[in-house]
């Protein structure tokens, strides 16, 4: 048989195969599990809590106006985040909320640590942090600049009292390596991380 018609062929067994089908399926119900986790989650906690906060005050003048940069910034950091974890077959949801991935989804088989991840290993939560604070600055508003310091405090707490130790117990020295190499905030990795790292597993 041509390659082509090899070709064609093996397209019709994919096609007909069940978990060929399953697979199709999977990746926009994956999507779609993003987009929900990312209203109830970051989308809550970024704007809707701010909004509460702010209860119905207006964008400052002048150089405050500048605030609404760290926001887009911040949700872009975000959306730059979620592909990457969409592309590695999984959400942001955290570890503890298993039970909720028929709607959130889950996290995925595999380290994210391409793109941002190279530089700080949550840089979802810095993202989350600057709209926050960016909202603070636009709307001269200390009730959202003290909520983000307080979150700042929650999300560091997070890290290290819950997510750090269930990556460590589940991936042992590879992620101990990972963690070596990449700060946990913001910096500039050590070294280069090998591409026989690549099979690292989980998520940040």
């Amino acid at each position: 048989m041509n390659p082509i018609a090899t070709r064609a062929w093996t397209s019709v067994l994919r096609a007909g195969s069940p978990t060929y089908n399953l697979r199709m399926y999977a990746v926009p119900m994956l999507f779609v599990r993003g987009v929900i986790f990312s209203f109830l989650v970051p989308g809550v906690v970024g704007f809707v809590v701010p909004a509460v906060l702010c209860n119905g005050c207006t964008s400052a003048l002048g150089w405050r106006a500048l605030g609404w940069m760290p926001v887009l910034i911040g949700a872009a950091i975000y959306g730059s985040c979620l592909l990457r974890f969409l592309g590695a077959g999984g959400t942001p949801a955290i570890f503890f909320t298993r039970h909720l991935k028929f709607a959130i989804g889950e996290e995925p088989p595999r380290l994210v640590r391409e793109g941002l991840y190279r530089f700080s290993r949550n840089p979802m939560y810095l993202g989350v942090l600057l709209a926050v604070f960016g909202q603070a600055i636009a709307f001269a508003s200390t009730p959202i600049m003290l909520y983000g310091i307080a979150l700042g405090l929650l999300f560091h707490f997070a890290v290290v009292f819950f997510e750090e130790p269930h990556l460590r117990r589940e991936r042992g020295s590879s992620y101990h390596e990972y963690c070596r190499r990449v700060p946990r905030w913001l910096g500039r990795p050590q070294a280069r991380i090998s591409d026989e790292s690549a099979s690292w597993s989980l998520s940040d």
